[in-house]
């Protein structure tokens, strides 16, 4: 198993898509240790003064002005994290949950949580060993962070919940023995240092920024096949068109789509004696509706990976000045505000491709190409259902577009009065992907047949190894069939990234800052 040392404060998108599309082995960087120790020690100091610190020696909430006695002071943090396992609903996926610790393992190591070192060893142990919270994915609501789902995480730690191990769910504490781990006992602020973060919304809006960075990758390919399908023209990709406006993401995407269609004979074809002034929107303006939504995915991931970086409990420990301070870390508005940027740019990218599939099935759009895209229409519907189903997909990922930041209500006696949502707005996401997958599965299927029904004429060649590759998962369509499997294996190819692999490139856009 690989292994990846975490700079805190410094950890890369790059990084965090290693560790969630594979098993690392992580480790802390051991430079780490002295500031971490620093506020350890400070959280320690507090509670021999006996001054009020909350959650150090307060209750919690609502409940702050309640005081503490110090030989309650293990107890207070071990009901904390029990109260707070309120989750409910399906269980959150093993990959979220392993990328959730690695985000708590990165806050705690800045050193402003006041938690000890073993505590932080114990998370890379159970990483390591691949011991995983079972974490009920509904209960946060995005301030105080996300105290339900992370509250499961932290039970394992002491022995409690559930958590798997070896393929089996079992009693939490039973998997720590199991995996050879030793449940921990909580010192003075741990418990809210645990359960206090963005963790659980940052982990979904990650796995999200990551597939759809791959999703509109492949929807520049699959884009540039439709485009040949319908005999489409190259002029609105012309590089001074977009340079003229000048947005990076419309910008690389008419680069890409112009390098892709290189040399395709059928775009020769009808540069002269085309009847066409002009293309439709879902052809002509595809860099601008792409590009625009490339550029607020790669915005998001900005956002996503100073998120990742940063020390989101409460209170915090400012070693340097010597004080304890309650602040406001934990409101993941800035992660509502991606993930609502993410779903309006999978929403659009799927918008705009749906429409390229009702063109291609159109004969009065297609530019000859028979009527749903089989060569005996009347005997066979060909790609008639399979475009109405685009048509639910899109639509359904307009309404979950809806942006959930804008949400709020007030929680804990109203002490909470003013919270983010970002953990279903994070969380959509996940739905919103597959269903783009699906839409653009289909828009390969039907660009590559459209294609074909163009020989003897010939598109480029990377498209033609796009359709060659198609090819070994998804037959022709000439008599009607069962199309439920080729949908779900076309959508496969096209958000493995292996759509895009088969151009000759393991990426097409260049991440830049945040992506």
């Amino acid at each position: 198993m690989s292994a990846l040392t975490l700079v805190p404060g410094d950890v890369r998108l790059a990084d965090l898509e290693a560790i969630h599309r594979g098993r690392l082995v992580v480790r802390v960087g051991r430079a780490a240790r002295p500031a971490v120790a620093a506020a350890a020690a400070r959280v320690a100091a507090a509670v021999g003064a006996g001054k009020p610190v909350y959650g150090v020696n307060t209750g919690f909430g609502k409940l702050a002005n309640v005081r503490i006695a110090p030989a309650d002071t293990a107890r207070l943090q071990r009901n904390l994290v029990l109260s707070h396992c309120a989750g409910v609903g399906e269980r959150t996926e093993n990959e979220i949950v392993r990328l959730m610790m690695v985000l708590k393992l990165i806050s705690l190591a800045r050193g402003a949580s006041g938690v000890r070192w073993p505590l932080i060893e114990l998370i890379e142990a159970m990483i390591e060993r691949d011991v995983l919270p079972v974490v009920p994915a509904q209960g946060s609501v995005g301030a105080s962070g996300d105290l339900a789902p992370l509250a499961h995480m932290a039970a394992v730690m002491i022995g409690e919940g559930e958590a798997e191990f070896g393929g089996k769910v079992m009693a939490g504490g039973a998997a720590m023995r199991a995996a050879g781990l030793e449940p921990i006992e909580l010192a003075a602020k741990e418990g809210l240092a645990l359960i206090n973060g963005t963790q659980f919304s940052t982990a979904y809006a990650l796995a999200a920024v990551f597939d759809a960075w791959r999703l509109a990758e492949a929807a520049l390919v699959v884009s540039a096949l439709s485009t040949d399908a319908i005999m489409g023209s190259t002029a609105p990709l012309r590089p001074q068109i977009h340079e003229l406006r000048g947005h990076r993401g419309q910008i690389e995407a008419a680069a890409i789509m112009r390098a892709l269609m290189q040399g395709s004979a059928i775009r020769e074809s009808h540069r002269e004696g085309d009847s066409r002034v002009q293309d439709p929107y879902c052809i002509r303006c595809q860099p601008q509706v792409t590009g625009a939504a490339i550029d607020l995915i790669r915005q998001a991931g900005r956002t996503l990976e100073i998120e990742a970086n940063a020390v989101t409990d409460n209170p915090l420990v400012l070693s340097d000045d010597g004080l304890i301070v309650s602040g406001g870390n934990f409101h993941a508005e800035p992660v509502a505000f991606a993930a609502d940027q993410i779903a309006i740019a999978v929403a659009e990218i799927g918008s705009i491709a749906q429409r390229r599939v009702a063109l291609m099935v159109d004969p009065t759009l297609s530019f000859d190409l028979p009527p749903f895209l089989t060569p005996e229409p009347g005997l066979n519907s060909g790609f008639m259902i399979a475009e109405v189903t685009t048509a639910a997909l899109m639509s359904e990922n307009k309404h979950l577009a809806h942006p959930c930041s804008i949400d709020s209500t007030p929680t804990s006696a109203n002490q909470e009065d003013h919270v983010s949502m970002a953990a279903h707005g994070a969380r959509r996401l996940m739905r919103m992907n597959a269903n783009l997958r699906r839409i653009l599965g289909v828009e390969l299927m039907c660009a590559a047949q459209g294609v074909e029904f163009r020989a003897p004429l010939l598109t480029s060649a990377p498209l033609q190894a796009v359709v060659a590759r198609l090819r070994r998962d998804v037959a022709r369509l000439t008599d009607d069939r069962y199309l439920a499997g080729d949908i779900d294996r076309a959508a496969d190819l096209v958000a493995s990234g292996e759509v895009v692999r088969a151009t000759g490139h393991d990426s097409l856009l260049a991440a830049g800052e945040g992506a």
